[in-house]
């Protein structure tokens, strides 16, 4: 009887221990996660505990984008950023994104130093962005410019004729809701969408009148949806410089920040959580060796563009028409 008792005890002793370790083991791991986390954290969005030079990517189709609005504001608010590379490789988008990062780059030039530096493209609504950094370095080949504003519908009343389906609707006044892709567009509609396109397009021409050394002849002389390559832009004073990002630090070296200072880029910290399935599927994509695939696959299919509604200063030619 003492024996089978004393055997309780053990168990119950062993049991403690097991209860213990596997606390403590949950804790290892948790706190681990949390420092891997932070760290990971920290790099994304830019968190150096030393001077360095900010680095921000603003690529594909350019929307109204509250997280990048937020990270340039916090740029501009950092200490330990002493000037900062916007890196575009944009054709373009809405105009009422464009316009909204157009104002935070204003203001965090007011604070730092800003250079853009275009890879592939920035056009439209990308030059847009570009024209309000404090000066703009492109490649030799870059593609720049297509300046203006457009609205584009469809019309599928013909098809909707077709196969026999008529849409009707009842309205308050003739403009309402038009033009419709149900409806063929009457010239009172084009009146209307050429008004408000050109009122944009001149806000749009005394945005590069005001950032670029051109007077209002001059811009409006390439402000004709034209696009042109890097040493083109430069002949034409839409670009300061040709080169890539050691140009764009040679700039900044030319307003008092140091050239040996480390770039360190800004990522946006919206990733959709450890958890999400875009961010499982990425992982997964990583350790088979296929780095960011469903974001390039997501770019593929043309999702970025499935949405874009409102004016658009974007430039998107035939993938056909241009090589690889």
């Amino acid at each position: 009887m003492a024996d089978r008792a004393d055997d309780i005890i053990d168990r119950r002793r062993l049991r403690r221990k097991l209860t213990f370790w596997r606390v403590a083991a949950f804790l290892f791991v948790a706190l681990a996660v949390a420092a891997v986390a932070s760290w990971s954290m920290r790099d994304r969005v830019g968190g150096a505990s030393i001077n360095h030079i900010a680095k921000v990517k603003i690529e594909g189709t350019i929307t109204e984008d509250d997280e990048l609005l937020r990270r340039l504001e916090r740029i501009g608010e950092a200490d330990r950023v002493q000037g900062v590379i916007l890196s575009i490789n944009s054709p373009g988008g809405t105009t009422a994104g464009g316009e909204a990062i157009y104002e935070a780059v204003r203001k965090l030039a007011a604070e730092k130093p800003v250079v853009a530096q275009v890879g592939t493209l920035a056009a439209s609504a990308g030059y847009m962005i570009a024209s309000a950094s404090d000066h703009i370095v492109a490649r030799q080949s870059s593609i720049v410019g297509s300046i203006g504003v457009l609205v584009q519908f469809p019309d599928v009343s013909q098809l909707m004729e077709n196969i026999g389906v008529k849409v009707e609707g009842v309205k308050s006044s003739p403009l309402k809701a038009e033009p419709s892709p149900f409806t063929p567009t009457t010239e009172e509609e084009r009146a209307m969408l050429r008004a408000l396109v050109m009122d944009s397009y001149d806000w749009f021409v005394g945005l590069v009148e005001e950032r670029r050394p051109l007077s209002r002849a001059e811009v409006l002389a390439v402000a004709d949806g034209s696009i042109f390559t890097g040493r083109q832009a430069l002949q034409r004073k839409l670009v300061d410089g040709l080169g890539g990002e050691q140009e764009a630090i040679d700039w900044l070296a030319t307003k008092g920040v140091d050239a040996e200072l480390s770039v360190v880029e800004w990522k946006s910290t919206e990733s959709g959580g450890l958890f999400s399935p875009w961010s499982a599927a990425e992982a997964t994509a990583r350790l088979l060796g296929f780095d960011s695939v469903g974001s390039d696959l997501a770019r593929k299919l043309g999702a970025d563009r499935l949405f874009l509604d409102g004016l658009l200063s974007v430039w998107q030619p035939d993938p056909g028409a241009i090589g690889d």
